[in-house]
């Protein structure tokens, strides 16, 4: 949380409270869900350039909203590659991602994540890694803020059985996912070692639909991330994604699968 995001916060609470309306009224107005716009008042999220532009005309604001908007930092927390994907991924109708090399963020617990900060390379101090970690953590609210959202994870099996932290965090872990399974917009499946070839081995990938019903997809390497918005590309990783899915195994059959994984920790 920086000083430009609670002092953007501050100044939307003055502009919303001026023109008359309570945050359950102005969410809805502005197209978000009450949690999210109360984060961005609150100053604990960046709010996207469509969330401003649609306050300034809500709360006829003459301009202030967008003159706040330009003096707020980046998150801390969040690689400068991964910006945007943050803001897209916090607003997305429709999010999938593919996961071979570690349960997916959005997934992780703070003991699961806190291990991979406190194993990267070159080291972060234990400053860094807090910091690391509470933005991960608030990327994960997204999965409950935003129940409407549909959320589609395909994690290779290798990825969940491979001990990234001692036996009791992976079992959390497992839960946790499993736990996850359970909710209605969200479909977790797992892609059997007994896959032999399948459509992902080109490496992980996420695709989102925006409110305006645009598509994008993410891609991720060692030090890099790459946003891509290529109709043409997009549509690519679309169909791969698809056939992931019928690759993988059902949702059903991977509960038992990591029923089966937490039993052998």
């Amino acid at each position: 949380m920086s000083e430009s995001l609670k002092a953007f916060g501050e100044v939307l609470k003055v502009l919303r409270k001026r023109a008359g309306l309570t945050q359950e009224q102005f969410a809805p107005m502005v197209g978000y869900s009450v949690p999210m716009a109360a984060s961005i008042e609150q100053g604990r999220r960046l709010p996207s350039k469509t969330f401003v532009d649609r306050s300034e005309e809500v709360l006829d604001a003459f301009g202030v909203v967008r003159a706040a908007a330009k003096h707020l930092t980046r998150k801390a927390g969040l690689a400068r590659w991964f910006e945007k994907w943050a803001e897209l991924e916090a607003l997305a109708l429709t999010l999938y991602t593919f996961e071979s090399r570690f349960v997916p963020g959005l997934l992780q617990t703070p003991a699961y994540a806190r291990t991979l900060f406190e194993e990267q390379i070159p080291a972060m101090g234990d400053d860094q890694i807090e910091v690391h970690l509470t933005a991960r953590m608030e990327r994960t609210k997204i999965l409950t803020e935003r129940p409407h959202t549909i959320y589609s994870f395909i994690i290779e099996e290798h990825a969940l059985r491979r001990q990234v932290c001692v036996p009791e965090a992976m079992r959390e872990q497992i839960d946790h996912v499993l736990a996850l399974c359970e909710r209605r917009n969200i479909d977790i499946q797992v892609m059997p070692q007994s896959r032999g070839h399948h459509a992902g081995l080109g490496g992980p990938l996420c695709l989102l639909e925006t409110l305006e019903n645009a598509w994008y997809a993410y891609s991720e390497g060692q030090a890099t991330g790459n946003l891509i918005s290529d109709p043409k590309v997009v549509s690519l990783l679309q169909q791969r994604y698809a056939r992931m899915r019928a690759q993988a195994l059902s949702v059903e059959d991977s509960v038992s699968l990591l029923r089966e994984i937490r039993g052998a920790l």
